[in-house]
This record gives C-alpha cells, structure tokens and sequence, in this order.
C-alpha cells in the first residue's frame, strides 16, 4: 500500500471523494488520549500510514540533561497507543555523538516518496550537560515510516535552533520553519539536506506589531495551504500555552496575524508566573479559562478518522489541581478537529469530555 503523507491536502482544498453520508460512521474520545505515564510526551505528532497513526514527540525528562531518545508510538485506532520502537536511542550513541542531546520536538513528513524525521538536539559536554550550546536540527531520512533513519545532514543552521518542521508546496520545493528566540525560516534541499540561502528569522517574540499574548516567547510553527493561502500553526508561553496562526501568500511570507485572538489553548495566570514577572509581562489582563489544563500547545496537523484535518498537541493538567492521578502529572496526548471558518482554521477546545464525530 502507498503511504499517505500526514495532511491530504486534496481534502484540505475541500476536493476529491465524496464524503460519506453523515453520521454513517461515529468516532468517539476523550482528552487526553494517552493515559500513561510509560508513554507520556510533549509536543506530538502524528502521521497516517495506511491504517496506522504513528506519534512522535519530546519524551521526558524534557528540562534535566538529556532524554532517552526519539520514541515512536503506533495506534491502530487513534484511542489506544502502544510503544513501538526508539527511533534513536540515546543509550546506544557515542559520547562523542553531536546529537545526543534533548532531542525535542522530533517531526516526520512524507516527502517525494520517502520519510523525513526532524531531530532537534545537541551535543552533551562537561561544560554543557543539556547540550544546549550546540542545540540545532538534524535531518534523517527512511524508506519506512518506521526506520531505520539514516543521518542526511546536519546541524542544518549555525546558531540555536528548534521545534523543525517542514513543508512541501505543490511545485516540489521543500521549506524548513523552526523557532530560537522566534520563528525562522527557509528552503531547503532534501537530497543533501542542506539549505538554500541563509535561514532568517522573520518574526520575534517582542516585535513591535505584537499583540501583548505573544511578548512571552513564540515556537512550535506548523505550515499548511489551503486556497492558495499558507497558515503557520504557532505556539506561546505568555498567558499559558495558546496556539496561534499567520497567513501569507507566499511560502516566505511576509507573514500576518490570521486572528488577533490565539486559536486554541488554555490561559492560566499562574502559569510559569515567575517568567512572566521577569520578563514584565505579568500585568497582562485576562481571566484564566475553565479548563483543567495548564498546557496544550505545540501542534501539529494530521489526517484523522474521518479523513479530515485534525490537530494533536499535549495536554497537561494544571498542577494547582489536587489530587492527580501520576499519569495527569505529566503531559499526555490531546486531539481535536481542525475547522475552517470565516477564511482561516479554528480548533475547538481544549476538551476533556466524551466528544463524538459523526461522518
């Protein structure tokens, strides 16, 4: 069976088959998903291969040295996940390696017939325990959604680098999104893995056309097209965790605010508080929503049961909560479809309650 790329972007652009009549088939969850401390990740995201989703994403330890590598999990259903294997194992590189790092935010894309694995980290040293020094974007590349990856290039940018993501426009070319102190970007020759030009950072967290919800930091970007309009997916840490979104004509930009608002997320005052009072931001005025999360962000799209666009991120309960579960003290799995309304993509949520989909 030909593999399917994560996003259908014919579904997307809203052609090709014919929906099912409605309410033919249901789809029921619950967030978050993942139940597991065995399993617990942050920044997911899922691929559709066949009738498989496949998730990966920062395993923990996330902030204390270096975690234990890059964990593939599968699902048959998108409900109940499994580990299937380590796409890198920490344990089995070299002390010398100059990726045995944090490996955050790891990404798989589906590109002229082969699998792409993004992998940011660094290199552990006595004088850098965290590998942070070092800490930039390395590019495997597999015939099987399931490895083996072999290393293609990297570090692919000179300086701190994370959260890399890639994505193809319809005439072939390939561009590399990231973030470092804001978002940057740039194209970028899969065979080599090398990029075209200098990567540029196009939007910091402080600009000056920044509404106050993004002054925290800005990560985490996501690019999809639909109409011939590119949306970039993004994260912030300033009211809590939020995901919002930039549109362009171009795949370069110049980027803008598709919403003045953020698109999902949860918004708690006492989130990372010591933060915001250091960087002067803790008198933004807002009143917390009524979820039970501190932290859902970091998203990513994927084909979901219906064979629409949904999107994925971890969910993490507000730690100010008593009692939790183990598994609710550390960030877990949460999905929710992806809409467009009024021009641009919407998520409804965060939710933490039976939902059900009907197609």
């Amino acid at each position: 069976m030909q593999p399917r790329p994560h996003v259908d972007f014919a579904r997307a652009e809203g052609v090709g088959a014919a929906p099912l009549a409605a309410g033919q088939h249901t789809f029921s969850y619950t967030n978050p998903i993942t139940r597991d401390t065995a399993i617990s990740m942050r920044d997911h995201f899922i691929i559709k291969v066949g009738k498989q989703w496949f998730c990966t994403g920062t395993s923990m330890p996330v902030w204390s040295g270096h975690n234990p590598g890059v964990r593939l999990l599968v699902s048959d259903d998108l409900i109940h996940w499994r580990q299937h294997s380590w796409l890198i194992d920490g344990k089995k590189l070299s002390a010398d390696c100059p990726y045995n790092g944090r490996f955050w935010a790891p990404e798989i894309h589906y590109i002229k017939n082969k699998y792409w694995l993004t992998v940011n980290s660094g290199q552990v040293t006595a004088q850098d325990p965290k590998g942070m020094r070092t800490h930039s974007i390395w590019l495997f590349s597999s015939d099987k959604v399931t490895g083996p990856y072999k290393l293609v290039n990297g570090p692919l940018t000179p300086q701190y680098n994370n959260d890399a993501t890639l994505f193809e426009d319809e005439d072939g070319q390939t561009y590399l999104y990231c973030s470092g102190n804001g978002l940057w970007q740039a194209k970028i020759d899969l065979n080599t893995g090398k990029l075209v030009g200098k990567i540029q950072q196009f939007r910091g967290a402080k600009d000056a056309n920044n509404p106050g919800w993004m002054v925290g930091g800005i990560e985490g970007p996501f690019v999809l097209k639909r109409a011939g309009t590119y949306f970039m997916f993004f994260s912030t840490w300033t009211r809590g965790y939020e995901v919002g979104l930039l549109r362009s004509q171009s795949p370069l930009g110049p980027w803008e605010l598709a919403a003045p608002e953020p698109i999902f997320g949860t918004r708690k005052r006492e989130y990372r508080a010591e933060m915001a009072r250091g960087g002067g931001y803790a008198d933004l005025q807002f009143a917390d929503t009524p979820d039970p999360y501190q932290e859902t962000g970091h998203n990513a799209i994927f084909e979901g049961p219906d064979g629409q666009l949904w999107s994925s991120c971890h969910y993490f309960f507000d730690q100010r909560i008593t009692p939790l579960a183990d598994w609710q003290k550390v960030p877990q799995l949460g999905i929710e479809p992806l809409h467009f309304r009024n021009g641009i993509f919407a998520i409804d949520g965060p939710t933490s309650t039976p939902q059900t989909v009907k197609y």
